[in-house]
């Protein structure tokens, strides 16, 4: 996460967690995958517990990868669970973790052949200011990877008004934190302002419809809705009622109990080069 005093929506509660410890290179990466050459440099922005960052260190091969974070416990936890080396290892690129500022990195310019970022520049409030950091430790001509959900355009099925009811109090708390819940959608546009070239853009789902898929994601966001810090946030900004939450928590609930239940969370992608 950034600096400039953002307030992260969802906060670091065992809830959230469990959807960022889910997150793999293959479901959450796979548009830069194909792009990685072995013995590179990368910059892994807003890394939080670090397992998507392991994942793409392996797949790197060899080279370097960093996270970083601006929290020090999860920086913490990263560096425990995937025993951060400063040496290359068998199974992948070295891969070491730091808490550090996304809008005021501590690295030399022109440091990384790639910057990645999954699900950070929603959260932030200058989005494009964070993406001209992340630009000057690129060489020239380095990859910068975005994906962002667009919750605007995340589908839940059979429709239920309180889930849709969430959805809106989501947008509303998040525009109160000044970050931007439609991110995937406005990539493009905050990647080209901050100086890069050669824009690829495309997007992917995370499709949610089994028995255990739903168990999962329903009872994550049941959760996440009464425990994380979007249920603190939302009551102390007088938005919902811990009553209300525990209304919109039963309606995942009951999605999650529903055979015919269905939720798509749309990304969009973004390559680029500096």
């Amino acid at each position: 996460m950034g600096g400039h005093d953002d307030r992260y929506s969802h906060g670091h509660h065992a809830s959230v967690l469990r959807s960022h410890l889910w997150r793999t290179a293959d479901n959450s990466a796979a548009y830069l995958l194909p792009h990685l050459v072995s013995g590179v440099a990368m910059l892994d922005v807003g890394c939080g517990p670090g397992n998507l960052t392991a994942d793409l260190a392996r797949h790197l091969g060899s080279g370097t990868v960093v996270g970083i974070d601006r929290v020090a416990d999860i920086v913490a936890m990263a560096s425990h669970d995937h025993h951060a080396t400063d040496d290359a290892s068998s199974d992948g690129a070295s891969l070491s973790f730091q808490v550090d500022d996304a809008y005021e990195l501590s690295f030399a310019d022109a440091t990384f052949d790639v910057v990645h970022a999954h699900q950070v520049l929603q959260h932030l409030t200058d989005p494009t200011a964070a993406l001209t950091e992340w630009r000057r430790v690129l060489k020239p001509g380095g990859l910068l990877a975005v994906r962002d959900t667009d919750f605007g355009a995340m589908a839940w099925g059979p429709e239920d008004p309180v889930i849709e009811g969430w959805l809106d109090l989501y947008h509303r708390l998040t525009q109160r934190n000044g970050a931007q819940a439609d991110a995937g959608r406005n990539l493009a546009g905050w990647v080209r302002a901050a100086g890069y070239q050669d824009l690829v853009v495309s997007s992917s789902n995370w499709t949610f419809h089994t028995a255990d898929d739903r168990s999962w994601w329903g009872g994550l966001w049941a959760d996440r809705v009464v425990a994380s810090e979007f249920g603190t946030q939302a009551v102390e900004y007088g938005l919902a009622t811990p009553e209300e939450l525990d209304v919109i928590a039963e309606a995942f609930r009951r999605w999650a109990d529903n055979p015919d239940g269905v939720c798509i969370t749309v990304h969009g992608e973004v390559l680029a080069q500096a």
